[in-house]
């Protein structure tokens, strides 16, 4: 964390900033593993075909695309003695944990009855992470109104964000292996995962209870109304625009690498080094991240980031049996564009959020993370769908247990370029979007 401002602000305490930041850790590894290891559990190990596998993945997170407006709205008119926010993540924080070991916890039997049990599990997992991830989102724009601690905060959360992405991704597969693969390895996984997802969102309920609710929000009301408000707002819709396809470029990139460790490197093994080494960098480039953004602005930041990711994804397509190093120093690189990618969005949000009350008088920030959220789980999952549709069309061949199965040509090349060209092209195909935001309030 060094170079990230580390004393309080005045009005929030130090416990409250690490407090906040707990929950960053949750919402990490649930943002992380599904995306890293579901689609391949689904084909690898319960031998469900690739098309169905992507459409598992990506149906119960389209879900959220209603959920998280309908949360933010209702948790903006809660009234309690817990604020309005704190209720709903503790309900979520709750729930979430179990829910995600039932993902894995699914009986043995044909495909079909596997998928159905994932797709279901993943639903209400999906539900109980919605009713966390919205109100912990909108938080700061409640419990402080200087813009100077809502960016000490938004520190704390995006170093929280590195070390949970670290600790759930590079943790995830090691317990799989560790365990022996497979079902059992897996639940293993779940479990280990589930303990994070506990500590990092029930710390967040606990660490914001001294955080007092300074002013309160204006809720549109129906989902409907709290989407055409959001995208009425021009910076908004830029940057959520560019956010939700950087998000599917990292969401194939993120389900790519067990098969691209598998089937270009010939080492299954290399995909813990290969999420290593993809965010890893997070946890010492940050600061300079954060220090870029304040000196040549966000925007200019955010758009540094996205070309140092697509130039080192694109050189991904060099990978091949022998050439592990090689590969390695690229995805270094591309870690290096994934942490700007991940903490500059995170930091123009409540500058967003800032400036619509400024220009409209009413603070609606359950408005704006509901939609923000739900547009970002559905980028996250519609990656996985997509590698899982293309793997389809490529011939893929799925297999369950431990069974070796030779994949064609067609599906090597895809796992090769949709873990290299297509994520590249996705990130690159934001930038203009991120070119045209205009919103660079001062620091």
């Amino acid at each position: 964390m060094t170079g990230l401002p580390l004393t309080a602000a005045p009005g929030l305490t130090r416990g409250t900033h690490l407090g906040y930041a707990l929950g960053s850790i949750g919402t990490a590894a649930f943002g992380t593993v599904p995306g890293l290891l579901l689609l391949y559990y689904l084909t690898d190990v319960l031998g469900v075909g690739a098309g169905v596998a992507g459409l598992v993945v990506f149906a119960p997170k389209a879900w959220d695309v209603v959920l998280n407006p309908w949360v933010g709205a209702r948790s903006d008119a809660t009234t309690s003695r817990w604020g309005p926010r704190r209720p709903w993540m503790l309900a979520g924080g709750l729930a979430l944990p179990p829910l995600f070991v039932l993902v894995f916890a699914g009986p043995g039997g044909p495909p079909w009855l596997a998928a159905t049990w994932v797709a279901v599990a993943f639903l209400l997992a999906a539900t109980a992470y919605g009713l966390f991830q919205v109100p912990y989102v909108a938080q700061p724009a409640e419990i402080t109104l200087d813009p100077g601690e809502r960016s000490t905060l938004v520190s704390w959360r995006v170093a929280a964000l590195a070390v949970g992405i670290l600790l759930a991704g590079a943790g995830a597969p090691a317990v799989v292996d560790l365990a022996g693969g497979g079902r059992a390895g897996h639940l293993a996984m779940a479990a280990f995962v589930a303990v994070l997802l506990a500590g990092g969102m029930l710390g967040a309920v606990v660490g914001t209870r001294s955080a007092r609710t300074l002013t309160r929000v204006q809720s549109e009301g129906r989902p409907l109304a709290t989407l055409r408000v959001a995208v009425r707002v021009r910076p908004f819709r830029l940057l959520l625009g560019a956010f939700v396809v950087q998000a599917l470029g990292i969401g194939v990139m993120l389900a790519g690498v067990p098969y691209y460790a598998r089937q270009v490197l010939g080492d299954p093994a290399a995909g813990t080094l290969l999420f290593v080494a993809l965010v890893g960098p997070a946890i010492v480039v940050m600061p300079l991240w954060l220090r870029l953004g304040r000196r040549l602005g966000k925007r200019t930041g955010l758009l540094a980031a996205g070309t140092v990711f697509a130039a080192g994804a694109a050189g991904l397509a060099l990978g091949a049996p022998g050439r592990t190093a090689l590969v390695l120093a690229l995805v270094v690189v591309v870690g290096v564009g994934y942490a700007g990618l991940q903490m500059f969005p995170l930091a123009m949000l409540p500058d967003v959020v800032a400036a619509d009350e400024a220009s409209s008088g009413r603070r609606r920030a359950g408005v704006f993370t509901g939609v923000w959220t739900a547009a970002e789980a559905l980028g996250l999952a519609v990656g996985p769908g997509v590698l899982g549709g293309l793997l389809a069309l490529a011939g893929y061949r799925s297999s369950s247990g431990t069974a070796v199965v030779a994949q064609t040509a067609a599906a090597d090349t895809t796992v090769l370029l949709g873990f290299s060209l297509l994520p590249a092209l996705l990130v690159l195909a934001s930038l203009p979007l991120v070119a045209r935001y205009r919103l660079e309030p001062t620091p």
